[in-house]
């Protein structure tokens, strides 16, 4: 009777461990799955973006407050955030001691105009004033006193009047130099860069170049990435086939962070990587 009595208990402790040991599987499959949950969604403009846009929060004075956080993070964090070409990283003093001292104005007209490797926008061209103005605001509010927010976009005109004349001067030339290239260019030439950049995808990797923030790094050979259309830096990686430089975005390689710092989708990385080899071949 005691044996029975001892059997028993010990059948009993074997269901109860085998049914923690599931459950304790089940919590750490669950734990890996959230921490490997994307942490965004593309969007882009002329879809229907439902949750993934960002919300607009309204301001104590009754408009509509940008969300500078929102694009600090999907543009300006891949090189504020690790230093990348000598980028000041956000919130180190030491870093921003010197730049602060020229006043929020300048440094709003260093990130809506771009300075040494930060291209204009940080890279992209569709973010107005306003949004650089807010951007701009969060990623220097740890380090100085930020003024309120409107009136940013004017002390930034007043800081690059002396400017101005050169810049348009560049800006028609460079126009004129397009248009004569444009001008020279086949129908047929056209048709057939615009089936490479999608990778017979059917996504515009021209468009995903500059949203996904690749333009911010590749534009301007930003800690040793290659130059758009750069034949000689592009070619040994080319050469190695397409696959491997999927491979190189969805993973990371040197300073290039995984998927390029983006929450983009393995379809629009490929198309972004398909579009810019088109550019060079």
């Amino acid at each position: 009777m005691k044996s029975k009595l001892i059997m028993s208990g010990l059948a009993a402790l074997g269901v109860m461990a085998g049914t923690s040991g599931a459950y304790a599987q089940d919590a750490a499959r669950d734990a890996i799955a959230e921490r490997l949950a994307p942490v965004g969604q593309l969007c882009l403009q002329g879809q229907d973006c439902g949750t993934a846009a960002a919300p607009v929060v309204a301001s104590s004075g009754g408009g509509g407050e940008i969300d500078g956080a929102g694009i600090y993070n999907n543009i300006c964090m891949a090189c504020h955030e690790t230093g990348a070409a000598g980028a000041p990283i956000r919130g180190d003093e030491a870093a921003w001691a010197e730049r602060t001292g020229q006043g929020f104005a300048t440094l709003l007209d260093h990130s809506i105009n771009g300075i040494r490797a930060m291209p204009a926008r940080g890279g992209n061209p569709n973010l107005s004033d306003e949004e650089m103005e807010a951007a701009t605001a969060y990623l220097v509010e740890p380090v100085m006193d930020v003024p309120e927010l409107g009136g940013g976009k004017e002390a930034a005109e007043e800081a690059t009047v002396e400017s101005t004349s050169d810049d348009m001067a560049a800006a028609e030339d460079a126009s004129a130099d397009e248009a004569t290239a444009d001008a020279a260019a086949s129908e047929e030439m056209v048709a057939s860069e615009e089936e490479a950049s999608s990778g017979g995808s059917g996504l515009d990797g021209e468009a995903l170049y500059a949203s996904v923030g690749c333009v911010a790094c590749h534009a301007a050979g930003v800690a040793g990435a290659p130059l758009i259309g750069d034949a000689d830096a592009w070619g040994p990686r080319i050469d190695q086939g397409v696959d491997a430089l999927y491979q190189s975005v969805f993973n990371g390689k040197g300073v290039m962070p995984p998927r390029g710092g983006s929450s983009a989708s393995d379809e629009e990385i490929m198309a972004v990587v398909d579009y810019m080899v088109s550019e060079v071949q």
